[in-house]
């Protein structure tokens, strides 16, 4: 069993204040895998000390002297992609196949954007023409802290960690407890590219320990949060004493709507995309909309993918999906199956219980549920597992106003060949992100929701500027 009790503050491993010992699961077997240790206010007092002191000399670096730095990052990601993979296919169960692609590569893609984003960012402009003098300053905002959730490990690291280096912050990084090992990895990379001490800081712990301690530390500047809606809720309010700046990309409930005219593929890539991971993603398609002429042939095409959707342990090589995260998260999502049942719902694929033959691990069966409506529980609530809803409509509006009847807006999903219905209806979809016909986001789009499902955008020069303070100086001299 791998041993990691130390944190990583001020440019060095150091052990806890106090011992505070918690076994990291192995979600496939249920064994302990690792042992991290969580940390004390002690530990998180000293970590944002030496990210404040960091700060004055890290935030007056010039862009040249940051892309270095980063493009060292950058290799040193690229250079020790394996043990990466491995470290988050054994922390929270992706399969090893997917760990090493979409996992590892989030972070990656998400390295390279934000070294091609910050060369290109002007930290400084005039005003405009009619205000001569008038200068706009772009600034690092401070000492952040930043709050990572197990389902994506490396996506979200690199889109807080990665940005608030381009900007100039200094930070506090607290993985998910649950999920720390490729965090401390990272770390190791932060080291080994020659960042100066303090500048990035890393202290395991959970939610009511360290997570509480960084958002109402008033040496903390900034919060970025992600993870659940009521996390967020909590967050916010205990970081309200100290007006801190605080970002969050939350859960969602994405509604799949899929027209009749859409193309042949559209329903099978629609089950697939929400059993990925496990169904362990927040822009996952969760609720499928489908247009009633085309509605039984979905439901058959969903029950096939389903019934073919093998599930297998992490660690072995192939297409399959894992184990969800925990078992508190494998309780969650059979709870969640069985009101679906009570409350009516069509029970056509999958179902309550573990898959056959996989007794040990957190393995939960492809699930689809037919005729659901969308006062539904199942239809409402972030489930985080492999369990789709379907709904039927008849016209266009109704589609858009079930899509949009829903306290989450992070991503929605159109499929129709009408391109002209398509822009129309994700002009009036309420959502972050919309995306048409199996399209995905460029490099460096923005990622974030509306309403419930947050209120910052991660990626691209939107995410950079997550971590800025915006001046204005009057009196400017050009000379």
């Amino acid at each position: 069993m791998l041993e990691k009790r130390e944190f990583y503050i001020n440019g060095h491993w150091v052990a806890p204040a106090k011992a505070h010992d918690l076994q990291v699961i192995n979600p496939s077997t249920e064994a302990a895998c690792a042992v991290i240790s969580l940390g004390s206010q002690t530990d998180t007092d000293a970590a944002v000390a030496a990210a404040r002191a960091a700060f004055d000399s890290w935030s007056e670096t010039g862009k040249a002297e940051r892309l270095a730095l980063l493009e060292k990052l950058y290799a040193q990601y690229k250079a020790r992609s394996a043990e990466m993979a491995e470290a988050i296919s054994l922390e929270m169960g992706a399969p090893i196949a997917l760990a090493q692609t979409a996992q590892w590569g989030t972070g990656a893609n998400h390295l390279k954007n934000f070294i091609r984003v910050l060369r290109e960012y002007e930290f400084e402009a005039p005003l405009g023409e009619h205000a001569p003098g008038n200068q706009i300053l772009h600034e690092p905002i401070g000492v952040c802290g930043l709050i990572t959730p197990w389902n994506w490990p490396m996506n979200q690291v690199t889109l807080k960690v990665v940005a608030a280096l381009a900007a100039g912050c200094t930070m506090v990084l607290k993985p998910s407890e649950i999920a720390p090992l490729s965090a401390m990895l990272f770390a190791e990379m932060i080291d080994a590219a020659g960042f100066p001490a303090g500048v990035f800081n890393l202290v395991n712990g959970d939610g009511a320990g360290v997570g509480s301690q960084l958002s109402g530390h008033t040496d903390v500047d900034m919060i970025s949060f992600t993870g659940s809606t009521r996390a967020g809720v909590a967050i916010s309010k205990n970081a309200a004493d100290t007006v801190k700046r605080v970002s969050l990309e939350l859960g969602g409930k994405g509604a799949n709507i899929v027209f009749a005219d859409a193309d042949d593929k559209a329903v099978v890539r629609g089950v697939r995309h929400c059993f990925m991971n496990s169904g362990q993603s927040c822009n996952a398609p969760t609720r499928m909309l489908v247009e009633r002429s085309l509605y039984d042939a979905a439901v058959e095409a969903a029950i096939e993918v389903a019934s073919n959707t093998e599930v297998n342990l992490a660690s072995i090589e192939g297409k399959h999906i894992g184990p969800v995260v925990s078992e508190a998260q494998f309780d969650k999502i059979q709870g969640l199956i069985q009101q679906g049942i009570d409350e009516g719902a069509r029970l056509v694929a999958g179902g309550l219980g573990k898959p056959e033959g996989m007794e040990q691990g957190y393995f939960v069966r492809p699930t689809v549920f037919a005729d659901v409506h969308n006062e539904m529980t199942i239809a409402r609530e972030e489930i985080f597992g492999p369990v789709l809803a379907i709904i039927p409509f008849d016209t266009e509006e109704e589609a858009i106003r079930i899509a949009n009847d829903s306290p989450y807006g992070l991503t929605h999903y159109v499929q129709t060949q009408d391109g002209k219905k398509a822009n129309r209806v994700a002009r009036k979809l309420r959502a972050g992100m919309v995306q048409m016909n199996g399209e995905m986001l460029g490099g460096g789009a923005p990622f974030g929701g509306y309403k419930q499902s947050g209120n910052g955008r991660e990626g691209g020069p939107w995410g950079l500027e997550d971590f800025l303070e915006v001046k204005v100086v009057t009196g400017w001299s050009e000379s």
